[in-house]
């Protein structure tokens, strides 16, 4: 699909409400299918965090067209079966027909700015559960970092539980990708993928809010994947893998996944940047293969 920017700019400022109009049409799915309780998401929600990078590449992302040309590609390929973006972009798919029969995934906290000293207190500035409700989208994400001695980090868990509870009395899933943080002697934000730090992590995401039967896991796996298994033990939510940045060992990304998507608990992959933006430039090569590990 070629993007007319010019198109969605033209329907933006002339009819503002086709947006709403194409959300209360658009054909929906259930968040599993019958055939299937594997879930393939392509996220596409880091721009409003200002994380606009992709590999040595700055601003790889912050062309809309081709962002949402690649969206609408990864979207099309067989397999895939939804998005998670912010409303902008979600907007912007809405209007070009590319959500029918996808499940739509609102995100929900962008407030915490890549790089900014406020990043670890994560304001919800994004999807509200009423939001995803009212145009009848499917499921929420909200990221949570937990840094011991940063105290943002409680005004993020408390909003988080909040989050849960709105999501939940609306009966609509949400994905909560749960990290221990930590800043850098730069100042930089890194989170810490040691199995005993995710381990934690999953332990204080699944407790939060009144009720954990909404509440799905985005995960990332492991520095050393075999400790996946004793892991993922912690808790008995459903979860997802993230993808993360990849780097050029795309290969190396795939069997980290494939290993750990045999683990009861885990039943899919929500990944962005790693097939969006492929080392080689093939977006459908790339999709097709994580597929493929399903």
């Amino acid at each position: 699909m070629t993007v007319d920017i010019a198109e969605l700019v033209r329907i933006r400022t002339r009819h503002p409400e086709a947006i709403a109009e194409a959300a209360a049409r658009r054909v929906r799915r259930p968040l599993l299918r019958d055939t299937s309780d594997r879930l393939m998401i392509v996220a596409a929600d880091h721009p409003a965090r200002g994380a606009l990078g992709v590999g040595g590449r700055s601003l790889a992302m912050a062309n809309r067209a081709d962002l949402l040309e690649r969206l609408c590609l990864a979207l099309s390929r067989p397999g895939v079966d939804g998005v998670l973006a912010t409303a902008d972009i979600l907007d912007d798919l809405l209007l070009l027909g590319a959500l029918d029969g996808k499940v739509v995934m609102g995100s929900m906290n962008r407030g915490g700015l890549q790089g900014a000293s406020f990043e670890l207190d994560d304001r919800f500035t994004g999807h509200r559960a009423e939001d995803i409700e009212r145009l009848r989208f499917d499921a929420g994400k909200l990221l949570l970092r937990v840094a011991y001695d940063d105290p943002g980090s409680l005004a993020t868990l408390e909003s988080t539980a909040r989050a849960i509870d709105a999501m939940a009395a609306r009966r609509l899933p949400v994905f909560v990708e749960p990290f221990l943080s930590r800043r850098t002697p730069e100042g930089k934000v890194a989170n810490d993928l040691s199995a005993e730090a995710v381990t934690k992590s999953i332990a204080i995401a699944s407790g939060l809010g009144g009720t954990s039967a909404y509440t799905w896991l985005k995960l990332p796996v492991t520095d050393n994947p075999d400790d996946m298994g004793e892991v993922m033990a912690t808790s008995t939510l459903p979860a997802v893998l993230l993808g993360g940045e990849v780097g050029d060992d795309q290969d190396g990304a795939y069997e980290k996944w494939r290993g750990a998507l045999q683990l009861p608990t885990v039943q899919g992959l929500v990944v962005g940047r790693s097939l969006l933006y492929p080392a080689d430039g093939d977006v459908a090569a790339a999709v097709d293969t994580a597929v493929g590990l399903l």
